[in-house]
């Protein structure tokens, strides 16, 4: 697909971090974005800056959605391409003995449901609807294709840490669907692809301290350093711009194996 003014783009999570580096790419082609975020303030002076549209979104609701997708299509009509940023994470083990007072704890549950909620079930919630969307717009090429859809998942998906539980699942989920989703989509022309990034430099990095920072650096193999925002959008245009990219889920990692802990 051809990056121009005539595309428009959904960027949910879209305000900072690995959402805001892809909306800035795809911008900066001439793209038109909306961006769906809990971030008001951040996501609106995005949007702005972008002359895009903001819409406050929670991917956990249904109606939210909705209200964010109508809004969207009035501003700049409906999406081709939309990309799945929005996620969060937690950490507890699955079940474990307190060292002082030895007392026993399991992972809560309702920790547990909500980062499925989030990640998992927020990315497909986004990706059905704006797929149901692209089904009613005229192909743009000699292909067929209509729109692409990627979502962001995490090499947690193949190397989760301790205390990543529901964090894994969440993003193994991502990866499990990517092709399914595809296959459903093929005589329709919309392409589903999935990033599985590493270690990135975003806000979440950028709260830590420097010799925290510096030793997740230095276990990448190559380039021993956290990988720049900026990378994973360059990946996300390939992605859309190459119209054989189909079906897959790609490791972003500067060939990292994360370890147990």
């Amino acid at each position: 697909m051809k990056l121009d003014s005539s595309i428009s783009a959904v960027v949910t999570g879209g305000a900072s971090g690995l959402g805001e580096a892809v909306a800035r790419r795809l911008a900066a082609s001439g793209v038109k974005i909306a961006i769906f975020d809990f971030n008001e303030e951040r996501g609106q002076a995005v949007a702005e800056e972008l002359g895009g549209v903001f819409c406050k979104v929670d991917v956990t609701s249904e109606e939210a959605v909705d209200a964010g997708f109508e809004k969207a299509r009035g501003a700049i009509g409906q999406e081709r391409i939309l990309v799945n940023c929005a996620g969060t994470g937690n950490a507890f083990k699955t079940a474990s003995r307190a060292r002082q007072t030895g007392e026993i704890k399991h992972f809560p549950l309702s920790e547990f449901e909500k980062l499925i909620q989030i990640n998992l079930i927020g990315s497909f919630r986004c990706a059905a609807k704006s797929a149901a969307g692209m089904l009613a717009l005229e192909p743009v090429n000699e292909d067929g294709e209509r729109g692409v859809i990627i979502n962001v998942s995490s090499v947690a998906a193949q190397d989760g840490q301790i205390g990543q539980a529901a964090y894994s699942a969440s993003k193994a989920g991502i990866v499990g669907m990517t092709l399914p989703m595809a296959r459903d989509l093929m005589g329709e022309g919309v392409r589903v692809n999935t990033i599985m990034p590493g270690l990135f430099d975003t806000p979440l990095m950028q709260g830590m301290p420097d010799n925290v920072k510096d030793a997740l650096s230095a276990s990448v193999p190559f380039p021993k350093r956290l990988g720049r925002p900026e990378e994973v959008a360059s990946l996300t245009e390939v992605m859309v711009t190459n119209g054989y990219f189909n079906g897959e889920s790609v490791r972003l990692d500067g060939a990292i194996r994360m370890a147990p802990r």
